[in-house]
């Protein structure tokens, strides 16, 4: 009936999706990811291109499943929370302090070398894991849940090798 053109006009990029800072404001989504000292994921979540890092730490962090070890309660939260430049806010340092981790954050504005890099780059690493499957390298639906559940599914794989490679 309308040929070449949209019945219902609207957003046509979908939910979840935002002007990227860092690529001429094209439109694109962020994948906010914490994992274990091993990188293996321990939460994931799915934002615009444009939202800052910091805003996802606490959500991130309360979605963190009980860790069971060897004996008595389940983990809740993790000891230490190493981060890179992107988070060092004097709010979320107090935050996480008042949550009883103690950060571990490099500051702003200092030049490099704090030693930081022996840890993070398992995290880099996950996010390379990630990235290997290509759905999720370049955003190609619409809609957030699905995106969301091809995110979960991929974490979900690397779990599965990395505890094939364990045993």
């Amino acid at each position: 009936m309308f040929r070449g053109r949209i019945a219902r006009p609207g957003s046509q990029r979908g939910d979840h999706v935002g002007p990227s800072p860092v690529d001429r404001a094209r439109p694109g989504s962020k994948h906010h990811l914490i994992v274990d000292r091993h990188g293996t994921p321990l939460a994931v979540t799915l934002t615009g291109g444009n939202r800052h890092d910091a805003t996802q730490l606490l959500p991130l962090l309360d979605a963190v499943p009980p860790i069971r070890g060897l004996r008595g309660r389940p983990r809740r939260k993790p000891r230490r929370l190493y981060a890179d430049r992107g988070y060092d806010f004097d709010k979320y340092r107090r935050l996480l302090w008042k949550r009883g981790i103690k950060p571990v954050i490099a500051r702003r504005g200092v030049a490099h070398g704090s030693g930081l890099g022996k840890v993070r780059w398992v995290v880099e690493r996950a996010f390379a894991w990630l990235h290997q499957f290509k759905r999720l390298r370049t955003r190609y639906e619409r809609r957030a849940d699905l995106h969301q559940g091809l995110l979960e599914l991929a974490c979900s794989l690397i779990c599965l090798r990395r505890l094939r490679t364990s045993f």
